[in-house]
């Protein structure tokens, strides 16, 4: 379970406050996969990276009583002159599993060959989006979370190889995901909401949460 509790958070933006949570309250139960529509400029990315951990409310509580992912796509967690072999091993420990696995998961997948014995500052940017990846589908979460759709690189195969293990573990977990657009979460999701002006507003179902979003944003 993920619960936010009374939470708020803003930032300062050298002209005006912007409120991307004001005393926000709600729970992702697992099994129930959340999709939460939000326009761009209003803080889709803040909120992930605050369930992730990454960043802390200013007031509130949350809880994480469950195995929550890194958003896709993240990078933060990838030291970068250190290689692929020792990033992989570094993360594996983190979560307390077995190095080797996560090694040898990561290398299979991200298929980079020598690059993976290289620094990770010396990647080009498939390479980084791929061997990041392979990370996150290394580890088994209880929770994935998703920020504006399904990454992707311009390599076939490798989509095509990801995509399918992704997919498996999508359906056997339960998903968070922001997006601005509603098709986004249609493959996912059956409870959404709508962040507007610091506050989120839950349905029950995707075509209430759709109604509400139309409603605002043609406003």
């Amino acid at each position: 379970m993920l619960e936010f509790t009374n939470v708020s958070k803003s930032f300062w933006t050298g002209k005006q406050r912007k409120v991307i949570l004001d005393r926000a309250s709600f729970r992702v139960e697992l099994g129930n996969s959340l999709g939460i529509l939000a326009p761009n400029g209003t803080g889709k990315t803040t909120v992930i990276n605050m369930m992730a951990g990454l960043e802390k409310p200013d007031e509130g509580t949350i809880r994480r009583l469950c195995r929550i992912s890194f958003p896709l796509g993240f990078m933060g967690g990838v030291i970068a002159r250190h290689s692929g072999k020792e990033n992989a091993r570094y993360i594996a420990r983190l979560y307390g599993l077995d190095p080797d696995y996560v090694e040898a998961f990561s290398r299979w997948l991200c298929d980079i060959a020598e690059y993976y014995d290289m620094p990770v500052g010396t990647y080009s940017q498939g390479m980084k989006s791929r061997f990041n990846l392979s990370l996150l589908l290394a580890i088994e979460f209880d929770i994935y979370l998703i920020d504006e759709g399904m990454p992707a690189t311009t390599d076939v195969h490798f989509n095509q190889r990801a995509g399918s293990i992704l997919r498996e573990r999508l359906h056997n977990s339960t998903v968070v995901i922001v997006s601005h657009q509603s098709a986004t979460l249609e493959q996912f999701c059956r409870s959404a909401a709508v962040l507007r002006d610091g506050q989120l507003h839950m349905f029950d179902t995707l075509e209430e949460a759709k109604e509400l979003y139309d409603y605002q944003t043609q406003g």
